[in-house]
């Protein structure tokens, strides 16, 4: 029983009503154990009140409440107040009955009010963390010295982690469906855009003259932009015009809305307009015409479907006229023909909806065959390397046609997909599309111009992949929609294709363990995205290396690489997807950090005693890291499978930090050397000169 049932039947007992000494005692621990939660609360809310010092007052005033009604209910369940002892063993109930019912009251009160101000802190915080992170995106944006950028974008990807906690923990809150799934996809378009940022942006600044590379550039700011300010609105609850634009609504939403209306008919014959009903279906054959009129619908399809909206039309015109007789009838044979006209429309609206969804399965299905091995993308990386301008423009075109057919069966298929959250699923598809299509071409743009560019090809390949990863979540989404539309599925479930903090669940198929929880889940996927950002840190430091066959940066590449595979593996993409890949690669990894040491320590033999002591001190934090993983590799990974995951991922973001320190302080002294060496060739010179 909950403590709110308890004192509720607490306060409706009736007078005098004589208890047992059991039944006293388990009154009196249920009144101790609501003062000691309240207790708890209270401590939680003081501390969020001090740390946010303009609803300080608010706050604890309200705690302040809280706590006097949790003593309260204590006081006057304490049965030791209670003297009334009958000669049978019993005693006499005299409580206060008002005065538990006013303390219930302001117990509540006062608990809603901390929740409520406890949200304001939370929203504040993600505002704040938005702010941050838009105003180092400025300065990421006028940066022009790679060095600088380095250091900015440490500091960006540091931000994009807190912004991530933060936005998660909303996301896990949120009851709306709609909001919870426009929520997920913002939040995706943060985390691909931010590695998408860092090659655009280096791109940038090593071909600083490029038109392409800037436009490049721009349209990933755009887009990461916007998904921020998407969720400040969902997070501050602001609506959009562009929510209730009768011109959004989707062909299935508008037909459940005009069947809900004409049920309701049946049984109130004025509770609609003819008017709004015969606008209601034009609204739904306005937005049927987006089939009609599509170039990729074929002409069986197309003639179908003009044949049911005819009909639905028809049956509609006729359920008006029977309708307006029933209202001056009022007869029983009158109603059951109203009853009649309303199935009749119900099954031709359902034959329009069937027609709808298998044009647009079947054109989405056609379509992610034909494309499945991505002949186009290949051919644009080849022309890129080659750097043949005229094959370029060739298949800029194919992948302008390929993008425009995507984008228009996201169109058709969010009017079929049968619930809110795969009708935001559906339209981030085709807005991913329409800006990846274009983000490739420009980026294919810049590797054509300057084909020998490293940075270039690296960009057109995370562009690519973002490519191949949504064509992958479409296929997914085909999956959903037809199983909601054959009733395998409801209204409320997870829906694979939206994007989430993370999916390795279905990558241990090897692997017989419950499924992780929403809390379990969040976890990894918070490690894997900071795991991602080293591993960007890892190659912004390379970068700076003159020397690419250099034993150092060879293996600090190989680290960075893997680990990059390692935060695609907390995502559900990537090579890695069984747990047999998962030991593999943490035995590599482990002895890919072992040689990086090994070619450090080679180079410390050639720096003075007091540089070579302090880089022999970081080596000596990565050796004994390196030696854990290989332990971890040994264990079984059958048990407790997901806590293995978390505790590889947190050991390997540890390792990845410190090689990131590592390449950085190896660069400096390298450099440091080198400039020594001048000064001491300098002064030589210098000396022979004077003799």
């Amino acid at each position: 029983m909950s403590v709110g049932t308890t004192i509720t039947t607490l306060i409706n007992h009736k007078d005098n009503t004589k208890k047992s000494d059991k039944t006293l005692q388990a009154i009196q621990r249920v009144g101790q154990a609501v003062n000691l939660a309240v207790g708890r609360f209270v401590k939680v809310g003081e501390a969020i009140a001090n740390e946010n010092w303009d609803l300080k007052e608010e706050i604890s005033i309200a705690c302040i409440e809280a706590k006097q009604a949790g003593e309260t209910i204590a006081s006057l369940t304490d049965v030791t107040k209670w003297n009334h002892l009958e000669s049978d063993g019993q005693v006499t109930i005299l409580t206060d009955k008002t005065g538990v019912v006013q303390a219930a009251r302001l117990l509540l009160s006062s608990v809603t009010k901390v929740l409520l101000l406890a949200d304001q802190v939370v929203i504040k915080q993600i505002v704040t963390s938005r702010n941050k992170v838009l105003a180092t995106m400025e300065r990421l944006e006028r940066v022009n010295s790679f060095q600088e950028f380095v250091q900015i974008f440490s500091q960006f990807g540091n931000e994009m982690v807190e912004f991530a906690y933060l936005t998660g923990d909303r996301q896990n809150d949120l009851k709306d469906e709609k909001k919870k799934a426009r929520m997920a996809v913002a939040r995706a378009v943060l985390e691909k855009g931010t590695m998408m940022l860092l090659t655009a942006s280096k791109t940038c600044l090593r071909h600083p003259s490029c038109e392409s590379a800037h436009k490049n550039k721009e349209g990933v700011f755009d887009r990461m932009r916007a998904a921020l300010e998407k969720v400040i609105e969902i997070v501050t609850d602001c609506r959009l015009n562009r929510d209730t634009d009768s011109s959004s609504v989707s062909i299935f939403t508008g037909i459940k809305e005009l069947k809900l209306n004409m049920e309701a008919l049946r049984e109130n014959v004025y509770f609609e307009s003819k008017e709004n009903l015969s606008a209601a279906l034009e609204v739904i054959l306005e937005r049927v015409e987006d089939f009609t009129d599509s170039a990729y619908t074929s002409h069986e399809h197309r003639e179908r479907i003009l044949e049911l909206s005819a009909q639905a039309r028809t049956e509609v015109q006729q359920f008006i006229s029977v309708w307006m007789q029933a209202q001056s009838r009022k007869t029983k044979s009158a109603a059951e023909e109203l009853e009649l006209t309303v199935l009749k429309v119900s099954h031709s609206l359902d034959e329009l909806r069937k027609e709808l969804h298998c044009t647009a399965m079947q054109l989405a299905a056609d379509l992610l065959k034909f494309h499945a091995d991505h002949v186009v993308l290949k051919a644009l990386k080849v022309t890129g390397v080659e750097g043949n301008l005229e094959a370029l423009a060739e298949y800029a075109c194919k992948l302008s046609e390929q993008k425009e057919q995507l984008v228009e069966t996201c169109r058709l298929l969010r009017h079929v997909s049968g619930t809110e959250p795969l009708e935001i699923t559906c339209m981030h598809a085709e807005e991913t599309f329409q800006v990846t299509g274009q983000q490739i071409i420009s980026a294919a743009e810049t590797l054509t111009l300057h084909p020998s560019s490293k940075i270039a090809k690296e960009n057109l390949d995370v562009f690519c992949e973002a490519w191949e990863s949504q064509i992958s979540d479409l296929a997914t989404l085909l999956r959903e929609i037809s199983d909601v539309f054959e009733g395998r599925r409801g209204e409320k479930y997870d829906h694979l294709s939206l994007p989430k903090p993370m999916k390795n669940n279905a990558n241990l198929k090897s692997v017989k363990s419950d499924k992780p929880d929403s809390e379990e889940q969040a976890k990894i996927a918070k490690l894997g995205l900071k795991l991602g950002l080293l591993s960007s840190d890892a190659d912004c430091e390379i970068e700076k290396w003159e020397d690419d066959d250099n034993e150092i940066v060879r293996h600090g590449r190989n680290m960075s690489r893997m680990a990059y595979s390692l935060y695609l593996f907390t995502r559900g993409e990537g090579p890695l997807k069984t747990s047999q890949d998962l030991i593999h690669f943490l035995e590599v990894f482990a002895t890919e950090g072992l040689k990086l040491t090994s070619s450090i320590q080679s180079f410390s033999k050639q720096l003075k005693d007091d540089d070579k002591l302090m880089l022999l001190l970081e080596i000596n934090k990565l050796i004994p890291l390196c030696h854990q993983l290989q332990t971890i590799t040994k264990t079984s990974l059958q048990s407790k499978v997901f806590l293995k995951v978390d505790k590889c991922v947190t050991k390997i973001r540890s390792m990845m930090t410190l090689v990131v320190q590592l390449l950085s302080l190896c660069y400096k002294l390298l450099k440091k050397m080198g400039n020594d060496r001048w000064v001491s060739a300098t002064n030589k010179d210098a000396m022979d000169g004077q003799t």
